[in-house]
């Protein structure tokens, strides 16, 4: 039986005090400051709602020696379903780490069941020029599967090459390197989707390179540290909220860019052992 809980028009909310839903597939970490543990509270201060679906529940994030794990896989449909049954509605989609390729399943039927006007894809898959350990061929190739689907793609360079084939280099990217997949990423996209290749280390700079339809700008900053776990999340999140907000992406690009890298820079003079992210606790109201 369907309910009838908010099936009001959306729309009709959206005077200035109107708060954007957004829904987050992503797994939940609870020490490390990865995942939902830094996304719901950056979107939150954003002034956009947080609906999260959990893929996985884990002690702490992989980076770790030891790790307890709770696989969420066989309770997603029904978490799902519900959500459908009460009619709710969402203004955006924002998706990060799928665990395995069932998950990709899900997503796409949450995409078909909802119909989010905003579809943001981080293909959470490898960093430093490696898959990681969980992620497999035919997870490479469903993961394809999902780009037609969204409206902003925000891979980092490995997984840019892992989704093109491409060959992965130690060194710096050139422009037409980074514009050429781009374009092998874009064609499997029919709704014309923004791709944002992020954290490309060029010298002294990490440099996020847009692109759009052929047209690409890059966006870069200072080097402030260590890699660090959660970094991306964090990234993502920025520009998830700011898409449901109608907020340009090049400016959120650079938000996201400039709050990092303050982030980061804390986390080094703080001395806090990288294992643990960044203290982006201290910084939230930068982002207000």
């Amino acid at each position: 039986m369907t309910s009838n809980f908010d099936t009001s028009d959306r729309n009709a909310q959206k005077g200035g005090d109107f708060v954007p839903r957004l829904a987050m597939i992503n797994d939940i970490a609870g020490f490390g400051r990865c995942s939902t543990t830094v996304s719901l509270p950056v979107i939150s201060v954003m002034k956009v709602q947080v609906c999260p679906v959990p893929t996985s529940v884990l002690s702490n994030h992989l980076g770790f020696p030891l790790c307890h794990f709770d696989d969420y896989t066989s309770h997603m449909r029904d978490y799902i379903k519900v959500w459908g049954e009460l009619g709710l509605t969402f203004d955006g989609l924002y998706c990060g780490f799928l665990g395995n390729e069932e998950q990709i399943d899900i997503v796409r039927e949450f995409v078909e069941m909802f119909r989010p006007p905003l579809f943001l894809l981080d293909p959470v898959m490898g960093d430093h020029g490696r898959a990681y350990s969980s992620i497999t061929e035919t997870h490479v190739q469903k993961m394809k599967e999902l780009l037609p689907l969204a409206d902003i793609i925000t891979p980092n360079i490995t997984e840019a090459c892992l989704l093109t084939g491409t060959p992965w280099k130690d060194g710096e990217w050139t422009m037409p390197e980074l514009s050429g997949l781009c374009e092998r990423l874009a064609p499997a996209g029919s709704s014309g989707a923004s791709i944002v290749i992020t954290g490309i280390r060029q010298g002294d700079s990490l440099v996020n390179f847009l692109w759009d339809d052929g047209v690409y700008t890059t966006v870069s900053t200072p080097i402030a540290g260590a890699s660090r776990p959660g970094t991306g999340d964090i990234f993502a999140s920025i520009l998830a909220a700011d898409a449901v907000r109608g907020e340009t992406l090049l400016s959120s690009v650079q938000k996201a860019a400039n709050f990092v890298g303050l982030c980061i820079t804390g986390s080094e003079k703080a001395g806090t052992p990288v294992q643990e992210g960044v203290v982006f606790e201290k910084y939230l109201a930068a982002l207000l």
